[in-house]
């Protein structure tokens, strides 16, 4: 508790950038993943090819990815940027599949009403398929981000790792408390975003709660 107290200021230091580090590709990925997946129903060809390579990508060891990274971006070793364009990769690889499901799940006769009532593509896109898609989206969404919290630690080997700093700190020293806060503030942080990712989820699909809601009895 001591070390804790002492150390306030480091730890919440690491804990902004962990959650910089890991939302920050969330936000890119999700920008990425929804094109792409549009795209991929529009011409369906594409939407397999997408799919595997996103299973490549996402097969890659994030720790080779973060040390060769800098030299195909030509950034810094210990540029923040390698981070976030390495969990960006792997948001887009997860959340391609989730997307394309999502926008496959529309109902071909809900399509059809859109555009007779004169929906074009990107209108009926924002107004009607993307709403529909939302809870196979947000499934995806909280997988990846809860990964990407875990994965920033792995950074803390090449310098750049939020919480996992605290754990390279720890071993380093043979100092179990900085790894204990780093292990239980990461787990709180992934739940927090799970929590705030679900409370978005029934903002954005006011419609399945009134679904959900049982029958009121008239007496």
């Amino acid at each position: 508790m001591t070390w804790t107290a002492d150390n306030l200021g480091l730890i919440w230091e690491q804990l902004r950038e962990h959650l910089y580090l890991a939302i920050v590709p969330v936000i890119l990925g999700l920008l990425i993943s929804v094109p792409l997946g549009y795209v991929a129903t529009r011409f369906s060809w594409l939407a397999n090819p997408l799919i595997a390579l996103g299973g490549v990508l996402y097969s890659l060891p994030s720790i080779a990815l973060f040390i060769v990274l800098p030299a195909i971006l030509g950034t810094k070793v210990l540029s923040t940027v390698n981070i976030i364009v390495a969990l960006t990769v792997y948001t887009v690889s997860l959340l391609i599949r989730n997307v394309i499901d999502g926008l496959r799940s529309v109902p071909a006769e809900v399509r059809q009403s859109a555009v007779a009532v004169g929906y074009g593509p990107l209108h009926r896109l924002f107004a009607v398929d993307l709403p529909i898609a939302v809870p196979v989206i947000f499934a995806g969404l909280r997988v990846v981000t809860v990964a990407n919290i875990s994965m920033v630690s792995v950074g803390a080997v090449i310098g750049i790792g939020g919480l996992g700093e605290l754990f390279t700190q720890g071993f380093q020293k043979d100092f179990l408390t900085p790894v204990v806060v780093g292990v239980v503030l990461s787990v709180l942080l992934a739940l927090l975003a799970d929590l705030v990712l679900v409370g978005l989820q029934r903002i954005l699909t006011p419609w399945a709660r009134v679904i959900a809601a049982p029958p009121v009895e008239v007496a």
